[in-house]
């Protein structure tokens, strides 16, 4: 049962086989400063993956880092592994980094080593030339795959990280451009009213949902809407993200967090 792949969709706005949303046109988001110094590196966070009732399924690991001093280069690196009795069905252990880069954190490449099942394993490499406008993609020892796209493309995690930086109004929604399923994509992403998060690992919380708008293809098929919860303040913490599915729903709970550029927050949420 690969549930990680649609765990990778679900939690990290992976755009695979997005359409546009009844033939609308949004602007691209852009980046709003203030929320940028909390997005400097060095941010850890571990989410608990679990399904319809709250069956554990699997944990994700997800750090931001800093590779340089200027800051404007970043190292994305996602680790998604099997929990409980998924691991005597189909043990996964994958791993994910994404090297960002510019005033954009525009992806530079993509490197992915998948361990799944018994004797499954496969090395995948993308690469963004994003001033030549190509992606260049090889898995294993099989020939490369060189693709044209006609502007700049995120892929899905510096999709998802892209998106706390952006200025997000409720009554317009904005496109995050982003390269899956061979081609780009124009990614409409809404949100929604504020409402309010208790027990959460940053505590009771205010919180905004932030809705990318996603059809996918092949063997899973979304049956609703899915949410990213952020925290309404400057660092834009994904603490919860919730999607359903055709059996069922998937949930996302962060249940650890750090980041010495993000400040403690209580005090501005204690007003709700």
């Amino acid at each position: 049962m690969k549930w990680f792949c649609l765990l990778l969709c679900i939690v990290f706005n992976c755009l695979i086989g997005v359409n546009a949303v009844f033939g609308m046109s949004y602007p691209e988001g852009s980046i709003e400063p203030r929320f940028v110094p909390a997005q400097q590196g060095d941010e850890k966070l571990v989410y608990e993956i679990s399904w319809s009732g709250g069956i554990k399924i699997g944990d994700v690991w997800m750090e931001v880092n800093k590779l340089d001093e200027a800051g404007s280069r970043f190292e994305l690196r996602v680790r998604v592994k099997d929990s409980g009795l998924f691991h005597f069905f189909y043990p996964v252990d994958d791993s994910f980094v994404t090297i960002i880069d510019g005033k954009k954190r525009l992806p530079l490449s993509y490197d992915v080593i998948q361990k799944e099942g018994t004797d499954y394993t496969a090395i995948r490499h993308t690469t963004y030339n994003q001033e030549k406008r190509t992606v260049r993609y090889q898995k294993n020892e099989e020939e490369p795959q060189l693709y044209m796209v006609d502007g700049d493309v995120h892929n899905e995690f510096s999709s998802f990280f892209i998106t706390r930086l952006l200025n997000l109004d409720r009554e317009n929604s904005v496109t995050v451009p982003t390269f899956a399923d061979d081609r780009r994509h124009e990614v409409v992403v809404k949100t929604g009213e504020r409402t309010r998060l208790t027990d959460t690992v940053r505590g009771d919380v205010n919180v905004f949902p932030v809705k990318p708008l996603m059809k996918f293809k092949g063997l899973y098929d979304k049956d609703g809407d899915t949410v990213v919860w952020l925290t309404d303040d400057d660092c834009r913490i994904p603490v919860l993200v919730n999607s359903k599915i055709v059996i069922g729903s998937l949930t996302a709970t962060l249940v650890s967090y750090s980041n010495p550029f993000c400040s403690d927050q209580s005090v501005y949420h204690s007003e709700r």
